[in-house]
Order: C-alpha cells, then structure tokens, then sequence
C-alpha cells in the first residue's frame, strides 16, 4: 500500500441513509497494490449517537464539502464513549497529504 495523506473535517454521519448527528473525523488514506483506495481513522461525536450505529451496516459520512465516506467499525467495543475506529471506503482523497 501506498500513503495518499491524511483528511479531517466535519461532517453527518448516516446510518441507513438517516441522518444521526454531525461527527468530526481524522483519516488516512491509501492506495492498494490491487487498485483502489482505502482508509483508517476516526469519528467523534455525542455519545448517544455514536452508540445508536455503532456495529450496524450502512454507515456512511457526508462531509461539509460534499465527500461520502463508507464506515464500517473494525472494533467490537467502543474505547471511549464518544470516538470511534472506522475503515473507510468511498470518496477517498488521490492528492498527498492534503488536510482540509
């Protein structure tokens, strides 16, 4: 895999194409020998929230300037009641280290 850069923003996390809550988020992205992109990081928003799609399917973020993330939790528990590991797929960055 290749390094592609880190983004972070704000944006609405979706669960089922409803919107949950606004959430902040800090990924890394990068691209796969096989093709592709990838990415890891985190979310953070209000507890409540994060607790009602946490584990489920079909969570999604779409950022403040237009980006749809896919986010599935790799992690079984949460660590801390209001941030979470994702593994994000979707409108990943192709620019080196862009940060917004």
């Amino acid at each position: 895999m290749r390094y592609l850069g880190e983004i972070s923003g704000n944006g609405t996390l979706k669960c089922a194409g409803v919107d949950i809550a606004i959430a902040a988020y800090d990924f890394e992205s990068y691209s796969r020998k096989t093709g592709g992109l990838t990415g890891s990081g985190e979310i953070t928003l209000a507890p409540e929230a994060l607790k009602s799609c946490f584990g489920k399917t079909g969570v999604q973020l779409l950022t403040d300037d237009g980006r749809l993330f896919n986010l599935t939790f790799p992690e079984k528990h949460l660590r801390e009641p209001n941030v979470a590991q994702v593994v994000v797929t979707g409108d990943l960055q192709t620019e080196p280290n862009r940060r917004h």
